[in-house]
């Protein structure tokens, strides 16, 4: 049944719907942060330190352990980005779940309406068949 709150109840459903795909998406990222963060932690590890050698084997075992330490950092940045990301989407998401379950709330109570209505004209409709059948018959019965 068509209310004047139908058309609104589905762009509410489609604006929810979008945000809940932010949100999956939102997720989606902070997994591939979290993964990147993972993965740099395990190269920095992995970065062998020479025990001897020459100066310049030294200078650059360091400079590629503070290019790792950056991208490390990077990544933490990246993390806490994406954390803030979700809780932007969570909260639209609870807007936009409000908002749709207020407009889903004011149709169902417009159909009552409706319903009432039609039930109530559907009874007057009766009694004034029955009252009419009556007087039928009572004539019928004087004619006769």
């Amino acid at each position: 049944m068509k209310t004047k709150y139908t058309s609104l109840v589905s762009v509410k459903k489609n604006i929810m719907q979008k945000s809940e795909r932010e949100l999956q998406n939102a997720n989606a990222n902070l997994k591939s942060a979290q993964s990147a963060y993972d993965a740099s932690l395990t190269l920095l590890n992995d970065i062998p330190s020479p025990t001897s050698g020459q100066i310049s084997n030294f200078l650059s075992a360091r400079a590629l352990l503070d290019s790792q330490r950056v991208i490390i950092e990077h990544n933490k940045e990246w993390i806490l980005f994406t954390k803030r990301e979700i809780e932007s989407a969570k909260e639209s998401l609870k807007k936009s779940m409000i908002e749709y379950e207020k407009f889903k709330y004011l149709e169902l109570e417009e159909i009552k309406k409706v319903l009432t209505k039609r039930k109530q004209q559907e009874a007057k409709d009766l009694d004034e068949i029955a009252l009419m059948t009556y007087e039928n018959k009572r004539i019928l019965k004087e004619v006769s």
